[in-house]
C-alpha cells in the first residue's frame, strides 16, 4: 500500500534531482593576451567595472557580480551609472579616465542557444498499489512530467566576452569568451559567467 502524499513526494524528489542533474557546465571556450602586458596585476590598481547586455536586468546582475569578484581578488573597483560598451570604446574609456580608473574590466552577456534537446522529463512508475485508507489504488500508476514544456528544446545558453582594457593606451590587455549552458536559472548563469571569466583574467595573471 503506497500513500498518496508519500508518492507525490517522490514525484517532486525526483524532479528535483533530474533539474539538478540537467545543469550545463561553464568553460572558457578561447582567450587572448596582449604580450606587451604580461606580468602586468591589476591587484591593487582601481579598475572600472563594466557590464554590456541587450536585457538591463542581466546587465545589472553582471555589473553587480563582477565587481564583487574583481573587489575580493584586490582590485579597488569604481562603477558609474551610465550603460558602457565592455570594450575600448571612446565613451568607455573617457568615463574610467574621469574615475581615475587605469583598466577597464568589462563583460558583454549575450543569449546563445545551444543544441536542440527532449527537455528534462520526469517518468515515475509504480505497480501493484493496493487501496484503502487515502492510498492509491489500481495495478499501477505512471507518470511523465516534462519540465518547460514537451518536445525538442534550445538549450538556453549564455555567452560572455571578457575583456581588461589598458585606459592609458586604450589597448585590449586580455580578453576570452566564456559560455554557459544547462537548465539553471538565469541569475546562476550569469554568476558562474563572471566567475569562471574573473578566475581565468587570474590565471592569465591579469589580476
Amino acid at each position: 500500500m503506497v500513500a498518496f502524499p508519500r508518492l507525490l513526494a517522490a514525484l517532486v524528489a525526483a524532479t528535483t534531482l533530474l533539474v539538478t542533474g540537467c545543469a550545463g557546465g561553464t568553460r572558457v571556450q578561447a582567450q587572448w593576451s596582449d604580450p606587451q602586458f604580461a606580468g602586468r596585476s591589476l591587484r591593487g590598481a582601481k579598475v572600472l567595472v563594466v557590464c554590456d547586455a541587450a536585457e538591463p536586468v542581466i546587465r545589472r546582475i553582471c555589473q553587480d557580480k563582477l565587481a564583487a569578484y574583481v573587489g575580493a581578488i584586490g582590485a579597488t573597483v569604481v562603477t558609474v551609472p551610465e550603460e558602457l560598451s565592455a570594450g575600448p570604446s571612446d565613451r568607455t574609456l573617457a568615463a574610467a579616465r574621469k574615475t581615475g580608473a587605469t583598466a577597464v574590466f568589462g563583460s558583454s552577456i549575450a543569449h546563445e542557444a545551444g543544441p536542440m534537446g527532449a527537455g528534462p522529463q520526469v517518468g515515475i512508475g509504480v505497480g501493484g498499489i493496493g487501496g484503502g485508507g487515502g492510498s492509491v489504488s489500481g495495478g499501477g500508476v505512471g507518470i511523465s512530467l516534462p519540465i518547460g514544456g514537451g518536445g525538442a528544446q534550445l538549450d538556453p545558453g549564455y555567452a560572455a566576452d571578457m575583456l581588461v582594457t589598458d585606459v592609458a593606451s586604450g589597448r585590449l590587455m586580455w580578453t576570452s569568451k566564456v559560455t554557459t549552458s544547462g537548465w539553471s536559472d538565469l541569475e546562476t548563469k550569469i554568476n558562474d559567467l563572471v566567475r569562471v571569466g574573473v578566475e581565468a583574467a587570474q590565471k592569465a595573471g591579469m589580476l
